[in-house]
């Protein structure tokens, strides 16, 4: 599968010279100039991951960040600019920026966290409107994150790795230290409710967790 990358720079040289060479290790650039071009863009197509200079003409590659954030876009983005001060560096990772490269740095620097951020990001699980990435245990759900508590985390973790095996109520209890198959039961029916699984009872046998 080819990945699509957004890319915001507003030196042509630079911009031209980084998809020349992320195009010929097979990824789809779409190389614009501006804030506004990125915007309009993000919102009309779907990209794997942003790569966004700062300090560009119309809006900076901050407040674009800023404002695909609160309309619950969640593409991965990497930095490129020439700010090396610390608050610049910090505004970027609290906005929600997954990496940050200091300029000058080599193309091939770049390219090499892509390749390293997109790999992690092909081990997301995902099941209808839920994606769960097994690295940091985050679990998105419309665009929004969900926080479980302890027991039903470890129940969620349990299905979302089994997507349509049958998994045994014994070893589902011995995993999660349930103790009773009624409380087992009212644990389920928890975890359905508020995250929407389609688990299904194989009555005497255990669960399953099915597609829609």
């Amino acid at each position: 599968m080819q990945r699509k990358i957004l890319l915001m720079e507003d030196d042509i040289d630079l911009g031209e010279t980084l998809q020349e060479l992320l195009e010929s290790k097979g990824y789809r650039v779409t190389l614009v100039t501006n804030g506004i071009e990125a915007s309009e863009l993000s919102y009309e197509k779907e990209f794997d991951l942003y790569v966004f200079d700062i300090n560009v003409p119309e809006f900076n590659g901050l407040e674009l960040l800023n404002a695909l954030r609160h309309a619950e876009d969640q593409t991965p983005t990497i930095f490129i600019s020439a700010f090396i001060d610390l608050d610049t560096i910090t505004q970027a990772f609290k906005l929600g920026a997954d990496d940050y490269i200091k300029k000058p740095f080599f193309p091939e620097e770049l390219l090499l966290r892509i390749e390293i951020k997109l790999k992690k990001e092909l081990n997301i699980i995902t099941y209808n409107h839920i994606h769960f990435n097994p690295n940091n245990e985050e679990i998105v759900m419309d665009g929004e994150a969900l926080h479980l508590s302890k027991m039903q985390m470890a129940l969620f973790k349990i299905f979302i790795h089994n997507i349509n095996r049958k998994v045994m109520k014994e070893d589902i209890m011995e995993l999660t230290a349930i103790r009773s198959e009624s409380a087992l039961r009212v644990a389920i029916t928890k975890l359905r409710n508020t995250t929407g699984l389609n688990i299904q009872n194989l009555h005497g046998i255990g669960y399953r967790l099915e597609t829609r």
